[in-house]
């Protein structure tokens, strides 16, 4: 059973060839056998997903279906869920059990989903390999020796690996996306307000999103469809209606404008991921669609504005963490000053500090208008960049990454090397669009990713070509030996 979609599994509930409860039986005790190799979750549910299980069986036996109603999930361990520990890979929250469910997961749960447990991920959502974590790093299960890609990493792996058929994700500057293309998976960035972020801890306000990771295209339209929709209590989140992501999968490419970016085959891709992006496009090419070259100018300007602009907004929400409210407090502080500094220095990470004193340091006085102002205006030049680009194109289409994966490790003592590897991804977030990547091949026995971005909203057009282009490929298909 581990082996099936989320497609194939509504449809298994709703023949009943196996019920919710047995389905969710056998992959808990795969992922007792299996994880201690990934450490892809850091707290499992058992009592609460048989209990959803069973609800949903009886919920199917009174005659209700629904494509989620019983198929089991799991969620990145920075959507609050009610009495679970909600850790945000941090020392910070490691005893932190949330008094109410996001909306995602509510929104989850009300569909019938089943919730295994809460996955790794860096700490606070900040990095790119899932090393940052309090609990360890998580492997990738195409090669234990390597990173799965961050910050969701732990539901990237649990994925690749079968222990579950999807999981919802995050995403600031492509943490959905990169996870996805370092384990053979389709992850999913919707459009900035289309999921809401209300119950998800926050990192940079202005670029978060939660989304879905999944094996297949048909598997995220499922699932996004659950998350997606307007909620009055996320300020950021839009009113605006939801497709049904599934019925446009099968649309034809007949005529479809795709752009290939000049700028992304530059010397700091590898020769090896180009070749398979130009393969995609060929193939996608036979599919009807029409290629034309583009620019995106301002592209070189975005990872030195993200990381004014991330940091800058993580110094500001990761501010109430001050050992007083709630989550970690110093042992015995001498007085108000000493809980502050003890606190927040024992319960963050290297990392997290990091980012916090970059940030802060942008946003002091005398330094906003050089750093944090000048962020913001490049951050509208890439925005028009896509806009002029959508004029001539229907979808922009480049790497996911530069490179594979890497070594644990390779990277720890660098940490602007690892934040170049987030070069193709982090101008979706800083414009606010959609984007996603699929499977595109394999350089040295590890997954790479192809990334398609389209305008505001058109989540169904990306979920289109990436299954047209699945149903004609059988990347998406590979299992990593020993899952």
């Amino acid at each position: 059973m581990h082996h099936m979609t989320l497609a194939e599994i509504a449809r298994g509930l709703a023949d009943k060839k196996f019920s919710s409860e047995e389905l969710t039986q056998a992959l808990l005790a795969r992922i007792a056998q299996l994880d201690p190799q990934l450490n892809s979750f850091i707290s499992l549910t058992e009592e609460l997903a048989l209990s959803q299980a069973k609800a949903a069986d009886a919920r199917r036996a009174n005659g209700e279906s629904g494509a989620l109603l019983g198929a089991p999930i799991a969620h990145k361990d920075l959507f609050c869920t009610q009495g679970i520990r909600t850790s945000c890979g941090s020392k910070m929250l490691d005893n932190f059990k949330a008094p109410y469910d996001a909306t995602v997961v509510a929104k989850l749960a009300a569909a019938g989903a089943v919730t295994l447990g809460k996955t790794n991920m860096d700490e606070f959502a900040m990095g790119s390999a899932n090393e940052s974590s309090y609990y360890g790093a998580v492997k990738n299960p195409w090669n234990l020796e390597h990173v799965p890609g961050g910050s969701s990493g732990g539901s990237a792996a649990a994925v690749a690996a079968r222990l579950l058929p999807a999981a919802t994700a995050t995403d600031t500057g492509g943490s959905i996306r990169q996870p996805a293309a370092f384990t053979n998976l389709t992850g999913l960035k919707p459009t900035y307000g289309r999921v809401s972020r209300w119950g998800m801890i926050a990192y940079a306000s202005s670029l978060d999103q939660g989304g879905p990771l999944a094996r297949t295209a048909e598997d995220c339209a499922i699932l996004l469809q659950g998350m997606a929709g307007f909620d009055p209590n996320d300020s950021t989140s839009i009113d605006e209606p939801v497709p049904d992501y599934s019925a446009s999968l099968n649309g034809s490419l007949q005529g479809l404008r795709i752009g290939v970016p000049k700028e992304y085959f530059s010397a700091g891709l590898d020769p090896r991921i180009a070749e398979l992006i130009q393969n995609s496009v060929k193939e996608l090419e036979k599919l009807g669609a029409v290629i034309k070259e583009i620019s995106l100018p301002n592209m070189q300007h975005a990872i030195p504005a993200y990381y004014v602009i991330a940091p800058a907004e993580a110094s500001s929400n990761l501010s109430r963490f001050d050992g007083v409210r709630f989550g970690y407090r110093c042992e015995n502080p001498d007085n108000l000053m000493d809980l502050y500094k003890r606190s927040r220095g024992e319960g963050f990470g290297a990392e997290v500090q990091r980012r916090i004193m970059v940030g802060a340091y942008a946003l002091s006085a005398g330094y906003y208008d050089a750093y944090y102002l000048k962020a913001q205006k490049i951050r509208r030049l890439v925005k028009n960049d896509f806009m002029a680009a959508f004029n001539e194109v229907d979808i922009i289409l480049g790497p996911t990454t530069p490179n594979p994966a890497w070594k644990l490790g390779a990277k720890s003592s660098d940490p602007v090397a690892e934040y170049l590897e987030d070069v193709y991804t982090i101008t979706a977030n800083l414009a606010g669009l959609p984007g996603l990547s699929m499977p595109a091949g394999f350089v040295d026995g590890l997954p790479v990713g192809v990334q398609l971005l389209a305008p505001y909203f058109q989540e169904g057009r990306l979920l289109n070509v990436a299954h047209q282009y699945q149903l004609n490929t059988d990347w998406h298909t590979r299992t990593p030996t020993g899952f």
